[in-house]
Parts: structure tokens; C-alpha cells; sequence
């Protein structure tokens, strides 16, 4: 055995890319169910997507089962990256085999979009699409979504991934270099409740006047903080029905909170949720932001070139707010729903809604951006510094949720900070770089890299992002699955260090 070999333990990570595996191949056949159903004329393909997967992947499992169960930090990096990436390429099977999409790099766009929940899509004719892979879209988002709550929530801190300790103290999770019991049970719990959020929503979406199909569909897409839609205009579909938006407002919320809240409101422990101090902020800038765009819409856009279709059905100020409100949760949770065109409504609000990509949901969410909690942290830090800049040698610990916050989680987050503008600064110049105007390279970087989906210029909410030239297309997907991953995951591996022998 080689000293590298010695450095991973690599049955182990082998193993559970065998198991992501057996899980893409087992939703895959889910989704040849629909295409049966649907008749849709993609069976044959999607299912056989689905059988070679769920080979390949058992195979795998099989080969690699007697390994030791400790896993390392090294171990644990090289498993969330090249996790999402087992998925993504094999999720490009569906896409390819049924012909839906058979440019690989579309494919694989569109697949890494999916898991990561960016929602951007190089697709124009979203509804011409068999039922199937409409269901296939929605349903990586669904998978990614959880997926990234069962990351944040028991794999991140294993890793020291400074920030997610903040919100996991008070959940279950691993407190060594191994894989401990706990991660199970708190996976469990939150699937019962992401899968319990979605089932809701789904009901009221089909009440409110959506079909069973598109119900299903958006919910997934909702839950997972995505923005697939089954319908070219999303949301803005069902303009006429202000019930769909406030039911996709209300989920769109609770999915942008950290997940384990909702398991303390489950558990009736109201008290801890409104003692969160990441959670007041969230709630605190939804308002203030909407307040601000509602004022602007009401007072200076112009409905009838801004897409807000019908606002006479309850008013031109509930129209305000509603698409106000909408909009802001979608860009704040990265959701990406559009019921309009924000690019058309005054220049000052593009603007503001290009600022609001880089802010994000709660830790612990399905939402990607920085998150509130990092926002907090450093605002917090940057007003102590003011008081240190006076009082020398005081002790002024920054706190977070009355407990103070160790020196090494701030200057992690600082850290994040100038990584994440650093990448977004690059990402500009490779768009540009590959002919993109200014304002799109902008808006593309910033969306992708923050898994918002929609952005500006060409890459608007309504426009694709098949526009993008290939190199385009796959720099789009590093920063997607970069931003999703919190940055350091991926990063790392892109280190000499991480791959030496100490």
C-alpha cells in the first residue's frame, strides 16, 4: 500500500458513491412510473437510465462493503464533491437516453442545476418536454434540496466548516472523526419534515386551482428553494390565481429558515425559534425589502410592461405587494420563481435585486448565497472592531444566540467572505471573458455562484441560459456546485496540501 492510499480511506468513499448512486437509479425508475402513466413515449429510455444506474451502482456497493467505518475529514471533502458530481453525471442519463436533451453539455448543465437547486435552465420550450423529464427536473431539485439539509446539518461540521457549527449546536450530529449514530436519526427527522412540508404544499397548490402534476412538480421545486417549473413563464403562469402565490410565498419562507426550527416548532418550542437571532434578521429584511420594492412597483413601474398580469383582481397595492413579496423571498432564497420580469420594473429595483443575490437564506436551509448567519457574524465583528479600536486589550467576544463564538468560526466566515467576492470577481471576468456584456457577466456570476437561478441581461427571468457558449456552460456548473458547497469543500481539493501525506 502506497503512502497516498494510506492518506484516504478509499472503499469507504467508494461505498458511499455506490449508495448515491442506487439512490439516482431508484428515482430514476420513479420516474419512468410517471413516463407509464403519462404515456409520454420516453419509457424505454428513462427506465433504462434508471437499470444501468442502479447496476453500476450496486455493483459498486457490493465490491466495497467490508471497509473500516471511519471516515476522515479527508475522506468526508472528497465524498460531498465527487458525490454531487456522481449524481450529476449519471443524472444526465434521463436527458440523454430519452433524447430531451442530447447535447451532453446541456445535459449536464441542466442535471448539476437540478441537484444544486440553481434552477437556471438552457431549455426555451419547457413545455413541449414529456412528463417524465419534467418530472426528472423537478425531482433533482427535490433530492438536492434535502440533500443539502442533511450536508449543513451532519456532514459540514465534521469537516469544520466554520459557520454551520452556529446552527447545529443544537441538533443532533457528530462530535469525532466518525460517523456517529446521531446523523442517522437527525436525517430522518428532517426528510419526515421536508417530505411532510411538500406533501402541504402540494395538497393546497391542486385546492388553489394547479393541476395534480404541476402541484407535485412546483412543490419539489419550492421545498428544495430550486425554481424548475413545468410552465415557460413559471409562476407567472397562474398570474390570475393569487392564491397559488401566496401559497408558494408561504413555503418559499420555510424553506429559506433553518430546517431544524421547524423541527422545534414541531415540537412546540416556539420559544427557541424567536430567540433566533438568524431567524429574526430573515424575517426582519423580508419585510423591510419588500416594503421597499411594493413602494417602488406601486408608485413608478408600469404594470403593463412589467408582466404582473391582471392587477385588478384584488387591486393595484395588493398587486404590489404580492409580486413585491414574491419576488423578493425568490431572489432572498435563491427559489428563483419569477411572477415577472423585476428587470422591467426601474432600474434602482434590477439593482437591488442583483444586491439581494449575495445575501441568502438561513443556515441549515435548502437556500444557497452566503446565508443571514455569515451577514450577522461579520456585521457583528465589524462593530466590535470599532470598540477594540479603543479598548486595546479588552476581551470582546463576538456573540451569536447569547453564547460567544469562538475566535476560529469568525475567521472562517471572514474568510468565506473574500473567497466567495474573490470567485464572484473571476466568475465576471470568465463571462466577460467568453462575450458576454457586462451586466449579463454580472448577474450570470452572481446568480450561479449563489444558486439563484435568474439574473440579468441576457440571463433574465425571462431568458435561458442556452445563450451561454459551451465554456460558458460548464464554468456556469463549477460555480454552481462551488457555491453550493459551501466553497471550502470544493476548493480544498484544488489544493497541493490536501493531497500530501500529512
Amino acid at each position: 500500500m502506497t503512502r497516498f492510499t494510506r492518506r484516504f480511506n478509499f472503499k469507504i468513499i467508494c461505498h458511499f458513491l455506490a449508495v448515491l448512486l442506487v439512490f439516482n437509479g431508484f428515482f430514476m425508475l420513479a420516474a419512468s412510473a410517471v413516463s407509464l402513466y403519462f404515456e409520454d413515449g420516453v419509457t424505454t429510455g428513462i427506465f433504462s437510465a434508471g437499470v444501468l444506474t442502479l447496476f453500476v451502482g450496486s455493483v459498486i456497493f457490493l465490491l466495497t462493503k467490508n471497509h473500516k467505518k471511519e471516515i476522515k475529514k479527508r475522506d468526508g471533502y472528497i465524498i460531498v464533491t465527487f458525490g454531487w458530481l456522481i449524481m450529476a453525471f449519471s443524472g444526465t442519463l434521463p436527458y440523454v437516453m430519452t433524447g430531451a436533451i442530447p447535447n451532453f453539455t446541456n445535459a449536464f448543465f441542466e442535471t448539476m442545476s437540478g441537484f444544486t437547486t440553481t434552477g437556471a435552465t438552457i431549455l426555451n420550450e419547457i413545455e413541449s418536454l414529456p412528463e417524465s423529464i419534467l418530472f426528472w427536473r423537478s425531482l433533482t431539485h427535490w433530492i438536492g434540496g434535502m440533500g443539502i439539509i442533511v450536508l449543513a446539518i451532519a456532514i459540514l461540521p465534521l469537516l469544520g466548516i466554520g459557520g454551520m457549527q452556529l446552527f447545529a449546536a443544537e441538533a443532533p450530529g457528530p462530535s469525532s472523526d466518525k460517523l456517529h449514530p446521531r446523523i442517522t436519526d437527525t436525517a430522518k427527522r428532517l426528510w419526515l419534515i421536508y417530505f411532510l412540508y411538500t406533501l402541504i404544499q402540494t395538497l393546497l397548490l391542486n385546492l388553489a386551482g394547479m393541476s395534480l402534476f404541476d402541484a407535485i412538480n412546483h412543490s419539489m421545486s419550492t421545498l428544495s428553494t430550486g425554481g424548475f417549473s413545468t410552465k415557460n413563464a413559471s409562476i407567472a403562469h397562474w398570474n390570475d390565481i393569487p392564491a397559488i402565490q401566496y401559497i408558494t410565498i408561504v413555503f418559499m419562507f420555510l424553506a429559506g429558515t433553518n430546517f431544524v426550527l421547524s423541527y422545534f416548532a414541531f415540537k412546540g418550542r416556539f420559544s427557541k425559534i424567536f430567540r433566533d437571532e438568524e431567524f429574526r434578521l430573515y424575517g426582519v429584511f423580508i419585510l423591510i425589502f419588500t416594503f421597499i420594492v411594493a413602494s417602488i412597483v406601486y408608485f413608478q413601474a408600469d404594470f403593463s410592461i412589467s408582466s404582473i398580469a391582471h392587477p385588478e383582481v384584488f387591486g393595484k397595492l395588493e398587486a404590489s405587494i404580492r409580486h413585491a413579496l414574491f419576488q423578493v423571498l425568490a431572489i432572498v432564497t435563491t427559489t428563483g420563481f419569477v411572477t415577472a420580469d423585476y428587470t422591467m420594473w426601474t432600474p434602482f429595483l434590477t439593482m437591488f435585486f442583483f444586491g439581494l443575490m449575495f445575501l441568502g437564506g438561513s443556515a441549515g436551509s435548502t437556500s444557497g448565497g452566503m446565508k443571514i448567519v455569515r451577514h450577522l457574524i461579520t456585521i457583528k465583528n465589524g462593530i466590535l472592531e470599532f470598540k477594540r479600536a479603543f479598548h486595546a486589550h479588552a476581551v470582546l467576544p463576538v456573540r451569536y444566540n447569547e453564547r460567544a463564538i469562538p475566535q476560529s468560526i469568525v475567521f472562517n466566515i471572514l474568510a468565506f467572505f473574500i473567497f466567495y467576492i474573490l470567485l464572484f470577481i473571476i466568475g465576471v471576468a470568465v463571462f466577460s471573458f467568453l462575450g458576454l456584456d457586462f451586466q449579463t457577466a454580472l448577474g450570470g456570476a452572481a446568480s450561479t455562484l449563489g444558486n439563484v437561478g435568474p439574473a440579468l441581461g441576457g440571463l433574465g427571468p425571462v431568458f435561458s441560459y442556452d445563450m451561454l457558449p459551451t465554456l460558458g456552460k460548464w464554468w456556469a456548473t463549477f460555480l454552481m456546485l462551488v457555491g453550493r458547497l459551501e466553497l471550502f469543500t470544493v476548493l480544498i481539493l484544488l489544493t497541493p496540501f490536501f493531497w500530501r501525506n500529512r
